[in-house]
């Protein structure tokens, strides 16, 4: 592994000499430019490996992208390659149909100390939830971002990530969009202490979300990616193309259904994938 062949599967070519907070942005929004937050290994036979060379080898190598695991591992790599102070921390997402946030760790995150001030940093989470700039690490203060205002809320130790929803603007509401509602304009996105973690303790969550027929990753074959202006998604067939506030506080939803053939093309020029296996959606 090297840290040149990463810096060109994000083509990222600025400087990096110095591991500060503009380094860290700028290669933190190349990477999730680049690689796109995806479970599609589950729907074409794969098997899901969490050790930092496979995972190397399928996102710099194999151009694919991953789930938070490994999006998030191969992140915290290169960003301990350059130096960074950094350590993982394990997070418990929101589950808007169950509104309740799930018993067991199920999400990975990172956190960063540059000149004593911490940061998260968070490649994995994918969707309209997934913030372009590292947040700073703190209660109760709004964060704009071109996504939305993101906010930390903290309690006794238990920090809550959140963010402030935007109304969706869909041209000719030609497929109903199932976004849970949810009273008031705040979607929870999960929970988390600092606890320092390793990558092994997430072992046993990479096998379970492979074999349990429960969870929304073994339901759905999901693809998604941001873009400069928002986000392409792929949920099974159908395609969504987001452009962040397209209007006053509102975002501009594109939705269409794809066939099987319209999908893999969409994977091939959406999302820079081209599978070795059949994928089934």
């Amino acid at each position: 592994m090297n840290i040149e062949e990463y810096f060109a599967r994000i083509s990222y070519n600025e400087s990096h000499k110095d591991a500060d907070l503009q380094t860290l942005t700028g290669i933190f929004q190349h990477h999730i430019q680049a690689i796109p937050f995806e479970n599609l290994s589950m729907h074409c036979g794969e098997t899901i490996e969490l050790d930092l060379q496979s995972t190397y080898n399928k996102i710099v190598r194999k151009k694919r992208g991953g789930w938070c695991l490994e999006s998030n591992h191969l992140l915290f790599w290169a960003l301990q390659e350059l130096g960074y102070d950094i350590c993982i921390l394990g997070g418990n997402s929101y589950e808007p149909a169950k509104a309740a946030y799930t018993a067991e760790i199920n999400h990975i995150l990172l956190k960063v100390v540059i000149k004593g001030n911490s940061y998260i940093v968070d490649a994995g989470f994918g969707g309209a939830y997934q913030a372009w700039q590292p947040l700073m690490l703190i209660s109760g203060k709004d964060q704009p971002q071109m996504p939305g205002i993101f906010r930390f809320m903290e309690d006794n130790g238990t920090w809550y990530f959140e963010k402030v929803k935007r109304k969706h603007y869909i041209p000719e509401q030609s497929v109903p969009f199932t976004d849970t509602p949810e009273l008031g304009n705040i979607r929870k996105i999960y929970t988390f202490t600092l606890e320092p973690r390793h990558i092994n303790d997430f072992q046993e969550l990479n096998t379970y979300l492979q074999v349990s027929p429960d969870n929304i990753l073994q339901k759905k074959s999901i693809c998604s990616l941001q873009t400069a202006e928002g986000l392409y998604g792929l949920v099974g067939w159908t395609f969504t193309e987001m452009k962040y506030n397209y209007m006053e506080d509102m975002d501009l939803v594109q939705i269409t259904t794809l066939t099987d053939e319209e999908v893999e093309k969409a994977l091939k020029d959406k999302f820079n994938i081209v599978l070795e296996n059949k994928l089934v959606p």
